[in-house]
């Protein structure tokens, strides 16, 4: 005689043999003693979430949010590759494209799948083109290295030095653009990406914070289940042993799942169980809080191991990190010069005091160094400080104020446009900041950073990094702190270029004010 449980899983079974992942059902509980009816109710069908979304027709390719992203990416490469090799071709060398062309725009699609550029949205939160240009390089190179070997299949001619190098540079970055559209793109015409968090409150409001307050992350957290027993909580979906329930009557699309102190093996038969549903899942390991991203994947027979770098810069580093410092920060001198001396003049009758502000700041090392900025205060504004203390609306550990009856009238534009921070250039070009680096800090709020955390001072600080993308005074110190800690561990090249680019439309859309 079958009892309930055991007659759900049978129905669950032929259930799933007709679905679309046609797969069995596994009647595995997650812990012994675990009901096995929840399988059953994990694998029904999930329906579309009208709440959080336009009803998308049945069948639609969008219904299905990866493949959405895929077909846009595809199509954005096609259409890259196509705009590159005419203009560079037929407009810019006079020639004529033979039919043989069209063959070579499937080069750049084979290509990107082999090196998993339309794979890698489907495991990611943050979906962005920034991180892969690296790979679109080596797309367009290998795409203008074709076509240079194949020239008498795609022209009627010969293909002259400035064409390869007009295409290689146009695929480049028409393939940079044209994929920023499709991401955007799928992201509007899809609905947000489910989340939930297995872990506790601690590691699930960081999670919360960062879906509420950025707007380009197309997802939701949904709510929480705890590993180990805790009291009822407003955002606890269920228990661990509820899972399968829980990831099915709420349609989650992706767990999030911060281990903490757990049983290794519970955690590894957890993720197994998730990814058996059909759910994406993300691990936010605690390692990496203090290690960073920067390792090497090494293996000793079998034996995984991380290769972590050392802490601090190698000269090498220290040396190309600074001549990329001063090149910067000349040229940007060189080119903003009329628009700073217009600035000053405009400082100077606005209100009576110096134009340069400049405040005792803790540099690389714990050194002190006095920054400099164009002064957005009247003079002695310092000495007003201790009377708006009540008034601060900035998050712990810092002082701000949307509205300082301190600020003049000049100054108050000039931080919105963030035009003040120029004069730090010239900190730079003596060495005392960097253009991307951790936040210059004054004495009292270094005071409160201790341990570990002060290694962020391995490196000269910055006049824009992470915590200037992230929102600035925004974000807690102690969380800034972590931040700028990790960046000095995971320092290359690629990642100030990333800053930089960041920083940009932060800047423009005047966030972090």
């Amino acid at each position: 005689m079958i009892g309930l449980e055991g007659q759900d899983a049978q129905e669950a079974h032929g259930r799933a043999s007709t679905s679309a992942t046609d797969q069995p059902v596994r009647a595995i509980p997650l812990r012994p003693d675990a009901p096995a009816r929840w399988w059953a109710v994990a694998r029904r069908p999930k329906p579309l979430d009208h709440a959080l979304a336009k009803p998308i027709p049945e069948g639609s390719v969008l219904s299905g949010r990866d493949t959405a992203y895929r077909l846009s990416l595809l199509a954005a490469d096609m259409i890259a590759t196509a705009a590159a090799i005419v203009i560079g071709v037929a407009l810019v060398g006079s020639d004529t494209l033979r039919l043989g062309a069209l063959a070579t725009l499937l080069v750049v699609p084979i290509v990107s799948k082999a090196i998993g550029l339309y794979d890698r949205d489907e495991n990611l939160i943050r979906k962005t083109t920034l991180d892969e240009i690296p790979a679109l390089f080596q797309v367009a190179t290998l795409y203008a290295l074709v076509l240079w070997l194949s020239e008498n299949v795609i022209v009627a001619g010969q293909l002259r030095h400035r064409q390869v190098i007009g295409i290689w540079a146009l695929l480049f970055l028409f393939m940079a653009v044209s994929r920023s559209l499709a991401r955007r793109i799928a992201r509007r015409a899809t609905r947000p990406e489910r989340c939930l968090v297995i872990g506790d409150v601690e590691s699930a409001e960081p999670v919360r914070r960062k879906l509420r307050t950025n707007m380009t992350l197309n997802a939701r957290l949904i709510g929480r289940v705890p590993i180990d027993s805790e009291p009822p909580m407003p955002d606890v979906l269920g228990t661990l042993d509820e899972l399968g329930i829980v990831l099915a009557e709420h349609e989650i699309d992706r767990v999030l799942i911060a281990p903490a102190a757990t049983d290794p093996e519970l955690i590894l038969h957890t993720i197994r169980m998730i990814k058996s549903m059909g759910v994406k899942v993300s691990v936010l390991p605690r390692l990496f809080e203090v290690v960073g991203s920067a390792v090497e994947f090494d293996e000793l027979d079998g034996i995984p191991l991380l290769g972590l770098r050392r802490q601090g810069l190698p000269w090498s580093s220290r040396v190309f990190k600074r001549a990329t410092d001063v090149v910067g920060a000349a040229i940007i001198l060189f080119f903003l010069a009329p628009a700073l001396a217009i600035v000053a003049i405009a400082i100077k009758l606005d209100s009576p005091g110096p134009v340069l502000f400049r405040q005792r700041r803790i540099g690389r090392h714990g050194d002190a160094f006095r920054i400099f900025k164009f002064r957005t205060m009247y003079d002695g504004a310092d000495a007003m400080k201790s009377q708006l203390l009540s008034r601060n609306e900035g998050a712990d550990g810092f002082f701000k104020m949307a509205e300082d009856p301190r600020v003049t009238r000049v100054g108050r534009l000039l931080r919105k446009t963030y035009l003040d921070e120029l004069p730090q250039l010239l900190n730079v070009v003596r060495g005392e900041m960097s253009l991307v680096g951790p936040r210059p800090l004054v004495a009292d709020e270094d005071r409160r950073i201790n341990g570990w955390q002060r290694g962020r001072l391995d490196l000269v600080p910055g006049m824009t990094g992470f915590w200037q993308v992230l929102g600035s005074s925004r974000i807690p110190l102690d969380e800034m702190v972590k931040i700028d800690y990790l960046y000095a561990t995971n320092w290359s090249l690629w990642l100030d270029v990333k800053v930089i680019l960041r920083t940009v439309p932060y800047v423009l859309a005047r966030r972090g004010l």
